[in-house]
């Protein structure tokens, strides 16, 4: 068997080993998005009154990202662990392990995807088909992201299994660093120039923006009045040509390609002992 097959073998398994005895099935992968939706609506929109049009879309087209992104890592964490015995009995790539965990949740992006697609057609909702090929880029970049922390977190997770308490604590923090129920440019009106470009360090970010400058598409908000003594009032998105938005994104391919030789290299030094320590 390649280690293609046994890739897509991993991952199938992991799809049903999840839903395992589970009625609904992959329905389930929908209700996190339409949880999401539901609670940030009524946070947001009811009762701080969120200024962005269409809030639901602008926030689905973000949590696209940041689903595949957050479920995928914290899968590809637990991984080694969860397949303790897979790991002592049989001789395989153990990067496999959180590779599939990592593809299993690429399945239910497409299905989340299929569904705000729909919505979209329903309410014939105008997307910026200019950046629509930004997509499949900004997704690859999101999955070299993705799966170069997942194999560098599930080596240290055996060693030191506070690693899966540790990530829960980090991603609630980098959901919030991430433009996803705030429009970006409310970060470039809050702060100076420094904050942005730090802010900016989060490779996630680009990955986001991306998606929402191509399914919401709404730059600013119409409602809101501008002054000469702030013409940014009515931002939601950055006014960013294609380029900049290119160059933004080959900032996280860099940063998913840097992390992924610094996984690979402790990955294989630490390999050896899993057995031991599982």
């Amino acid at each position: 068997m390649t280690y293609h097959e046994l890739l897509v073998g991993m991952t199938r398994k992991e799809l049903k080993v999840k839903y395992k005895n589970s009625i609904l099935g992959f329905a389930w992968s929908l209700l996190n998005p339409l949880l999401y939706l539901v609670v940030f609506y009524i946070a947001f929109v009811k009762i701080l009154g969120s200024g962005v049009p269409a809030f639901p879309i602008y926030l689905l087209s973000g949590l696209l990202v940041w689903n595949l992104f957050s479920t995928g890592l914290s899968g590809a964490c637990l991984s080694v662990v969860s397949n303790a015995g897979l790991v002592k009995k049989v001789s395989f790539p153990r990067e496999i392990l959180p590779l599939a965990a990592v593809g299993s949740m690429l399945i239910h992006f497409f299905l989340q995807s299929l569904v705000l697609f729909a919505v979209l057609a329903l309410v014939q909702w105008h997307v910026a088909w200019a950046y629509m090929p930004l997509l499949p880029l900004a997704l690859i970049a999101l999955l070299l992201l993705t799966g170069a922390l997942g194999i560098l977190l599930s080596a240290t997770n055996v060693y030191l299994r506070d690693t899966q308490h540790f990530l829960e604590l980090a991603l609630l923090a980098w959901f919030w660093v991430t433009p996803i129920v705030y429009g970006f440019m409310t970060i470039d009106r809050r702060s100076g120039g420094w904050f942005k470009k730090v802010y900016l360090l989060n490779p996630v970010t680009p990955i986001v923006l991306i998606f929402q400058r191509a399914i919401y598409g709404k730059l600013d908000n119409p409602k809101v009045a501008v002054t000469a003594a702030q013409p940014k009032l009515n931002g939601i998105l950055p006014h960013w040509g294609m380029g900049t938005y290119l160059a933004y994104l080959g900032y996280s391919f860099v940063v998913g390609a840097i992390i992924l030789a610094i996984a690979i290299s402790v990955f294989g030094r630490l390999e050896a002992n899993f057995a031991e320590e599982l």
